[in-house]
């Protein structure tokens, strides 16, 4: 491998890193969903590395597809420009639901008073509520379908800036040059998305909500729907 092989992947990692951080998409999701459906930090993390791997390795696999049979830059890049318009109204159309569903349950499950009178003829009152999360919180976690909905989306979501990088090494035929670039790119964009959500998951445990808990869900949504609109409007 030549020196320009070795300058192209320093510049992977840098623009893996500033893609990532530039991208709301790559890391709000994990964090208001984890802290949304209550996941651990362990689990949390696991999600985000598996949706990180089906996000670059789609990019991956066409790039080096599309360079072994010649094909185009440009079509390679209007290819993953659909994509990107796909993932990222996936991504508002599973936010906007969630909101929808998590306004909903915010309702069902507004608290009320239940009054209990003692055999002394002492009453008292207390808060309650009847939410199915808090009578059955293992059933419902099981049964959570989120996780796979957000690797789906990630899965479709492009890596744009990984195309261009490495039609530099496949115009000089060196597939260990593909292969490098693309390794960099990936560790990078994964570690970077995996950084963002620990340190952000870690945080926001620390954030009491109070009465607003009971939104969580639909604060949730609204946030994975709202980065959805900057990707799709905005570029970002």
């Amino acid at each position: 491998m030549n020196e320009a092989i070795f300058i192209l992947a320093g510049t992977a990692a840098l623009i893996g890193f500033g893609h990532t951080l530039a991208g709301p998409d790559h890391y709000l999701p994990f964090i208001v969903m984890g802290r949304a459906r209550k996941w651990s930090i362990t689990k949390t993390m696991w999600i985000t590395f598996l949706c990180g791997v089906g996000h670059v390795l789609g990019s991956v696999a066409l790039g080096l597809i599309g360079a072994g049979l010649g094909i185009a830059l440009g079509k390679l890049e209007l290819f993953e420009a659909w994509r990107g318009n796909l993932a990222a109204q996936l991504l508002i159309i599973f936010g906007f639901t969630y909101f929808v569903w998590g306004i909903h349950r915010a309702i069902k499950n507004k608290p009320h008073t239940h009054a209990h009178v003692h055999g002394s003829g002492e009453m008292h009152v207390h808060p309650h509520t009847h939410g199915s999360e808090h009578a059955h919180p293992h059933k419902m976690e099981k049964r959570t379908m989120t996780p796979w909905v957000l690797f789906t989306i990630f899965v479709l979501g492009p890596c744009e800036p990984l195309i261009p990088l490495i039609m530099y090494p496949a115009a000089q035929h060196s597939t260990t040059g593909m292969l490098l670039v693309s390794f960099i790119f990936a560790m990078t964009t994964i570690g970077t998305m995996m950084a963002v959500v620990l340190v952000s998951t870690w945080g926001i445990r620390f954030i009491k909500l109070g009465a607003v808990e009971r939104f969580s869900h639909a604060l949730a949504g609204a946030t994975v729907c709202m980065s959805g609109l900057a990707i799709q409007f905005l570029g970002l």
